[in-house]
């Protein structure tokens, strides 16, 4: 019996639904957290990176913050809310993998209505593991046996055995499971033996213990028996030097410096031609399918995964075949040292809008996440950027206000691996930007945050917007078309001119003082404005000096900050 998962009573009203998907992935993120730094240290392919565990645990925390976002209220839909938030948020070779075996089960876990639950629920639960089988090795250009993907077939294979003579309720439904985990757990040990690379280290594979995990959370919540498998850690980090021949073999990436991770909006015959693409460019190409977008129901959402030593040419490719975006890029030689990661020095991470803006962030050095008029991060996605800083001090800027929570919660469970993490609540990407200008990495963390928040606390900000519809303000009544100043989030001033507008605002602030003013202008104002209120700001304030950021916030035509 594993320590950190015990079996569940058999509970005469347990049954497979989106409560129990939802227990299963709850219990697969606390179980794999607590193995997080064994499976790490186990990580020696196909490079020993030392973040298997991290990158595994990451995804699945993905899938979990899918599912309280989306709450569905059936398996069908729950399994295709963790597919989604699993190839989303899938972080490294490991879990691209895990996002495609997830949308394995999804595709036939999507079967079981009613009727199904009631005369099929064991073979299905057995065939939605056969399938996030194949998926999970369909998306490997050259597939290796003694890694996950073998212990993703064992774990199939016994969960077929179990439920060709399993009962047809949740009892039997517990016997599939435990027949996945102690087939999983199984493998898992061979793999020392089918593997070089893992047989000259003496360890198992990294990924398939990761997966045997999550087969015992499985069994747990629905009433049977994890395996407990033993603990693999090694006594001390991998490293290159623990290995007689090159560590990652053929089917390794030895020579190849970098990760390249993205998500990219394509076609199926474009994506084809990317992998070929790929293939000539590094190795350990992974690429895992997701759902259609919402423009085009011919157009795939995929996670792409690559291990090369140019870059710009994996993504290039990327851009030939559609369109890539939430592109991520890891040089390995950042993580060999020791194995895990050590967590040094401060950093920032600032979620942001607008080419314009990120920019501006960037060019601090600030680690940044994309938001947009449609589009919050989520928990996972601020949590991952805080992680690829490995920084031992992290000050994390929100920029809004509705983003405050999402910051609160990545930072919470950031210090769970062992990241300082301080959450400055900036309300305005004005108030980050003057919170990063005073930014001193070689001040005590402490005193930097304080200076920050300072900073951003004696930032007042504006914005401008054009109204969409009738409403009701504190300034009045407004109509469509209508220019709505805000401050600070309260509507003060409503106009037909943008311009009288913004100088009405700025009137305001700088009657009581103010030295600098930092405007940012919305691509979609007119090419005019940006000179026009820079001439007008320099006539009725001289002693003030004015920043100008052209392509600001997609949402509001000029967004204003007064320090």
């Amino acid at each position: 019996m594993s320590d950190d998962a015990t079996s569940a009573p058999q509970d005469p009203d347990l049954r497979m639904d989106a409560a129990t998907v939802r227990r299963w992935c709850s219990a697969a993120v606390d179980a794999l957290g607590a193995h997080r730094d064994e499976i790490d240290l186990l990580n020696v392919f196909p490079v020993p990176d030392g973040d298997t565990g991290t990158n595994m645990l990451l995804t699945l925390r993905a899938m979990t913050e899918a599912l309280r976002r989306e709450r569905p209220t059936d398996v069908g839909s729950a399994a295709a809310v963790i597919a989604r938030g699993a190839l989303l948020g899938a972080r490294g070779n490991s879990g691209v993998i895990l996002s495609q075996f997830v949308r394995g089960m999804s595709e036939v876990l999507g079967e079981l209505d009613e009727d199904a639950i009631r005369t099929r629920p064991t073979s299905l639960l057995a065939e939605s593991l056969s399938r996030g089988a194949q998926l999970a090795r369909k998306a490997v250009s050259d597939p290796v046996e003694g890694t996950i993907l073998t212990v993703a077939d064992r774990a199939a294979e016994g969960a077929r055995d179990a439920a060709a003579r399993a009962t047809l309720d949740m009892a039997g439904i517990a016997d599939v499971a435990t027949a996945a985990a102690a087939a999983a757990s199984a493998a898992v040990t061979q793999t020392q033996f089918q593997l070089p690379a893992l047989t000259r280290a003496k360890v198992v594979d990294a990924g398939g213990r990761g997966l045997s995990i999550i087969f015992d959370a499985l069994a747990a919540v629905t009433g049977g028996q994890p395996s407990g498998g033993p603990a693999w850690a090694r006594k001390a980090p991998t490293t290159p030097s623990d290995f007689d021949e090159p560590y990652a073999g053929r089917h390794g990436s030895d020579g190849f410096a970098y990760e390249v991770i993205y998500l990219l909006d394509a076609g199926r015959t474009a994506v084809a031609t990317l992998e070929e693409s790929l293939r000539s460019l590094g190795d350990s190409v992974v690429i895992a399918e997701g759902s259609a977008t919402e423009a085009d129901a011919n157009t795939l959402t995929w996670r792409i995964h690559v291990h090369v030593n140019d870059v710009g040419a994996a993504i290039e490719a990327g851009i030939q075949a559609g369109r890539p975006h939430q592109i991520e890029v890891t040089r390995f030689e950042d993580h060999r040292d020791g194995g895990l990661t050590p967590l040094r020095g401060v950093a920032v991470v600032a979620i942001a809008p607008g080419d314009a803006l990120r920019s501006a962030f960037l060019g601090e050095g600030v680690t940044v996440v994309d938001s947009g008029p449609a589009r919050r991060p989520s928990t996972a996605e601020v949590l991952a950027a805080i992680e690829d800083t490995h920084a031992a001090h992290v000050v994390v800027l929100p920029n809004d206000g509705d983003c405050t929570a999402v910051a609160d919660a990545a930072a919470s469970e950031a210090r769970t691996f062992g990241h300082d993490v301080a959450v400055v609540p900036t309300k305005s990407v004005m108030q980050g930007l003057a919170a990063v200008a005073v930014h001193d990495a070689e001040r005590r963390f402490n005193e930097d945050v304080i200076a920050m928040a300072e900073a951003a606390a004696a930032t007042r900000f504006a914005d401008i917007a054009v109204a969409a519809r009738e409403a009701l303000t504190m300034a009045g009544h407004c109509h469509p078309g209508d220019v709505i100043g805000s401050i600070e989030n309260d509507v003060v001033k409503i106009g037909s001119s943008v311009l009288e507008v913004a100088l009405d605002l700025l009137d305001r602030f700088l009657a009581t003082g103010g030295e600098l003013v930092t405007v940012a202008v919305s691509p979609s104002a007119p090419d005019e404005l940006a000179d026009d209120l820079s001439r007008d700001i320099a006539t009725r304030h001289p002693e003030v000096e004015v920043s100008i950021l052209a392509g600001g916030h997609p949402d509001h035509l000029l967004l204003l900050g007064v320090e």
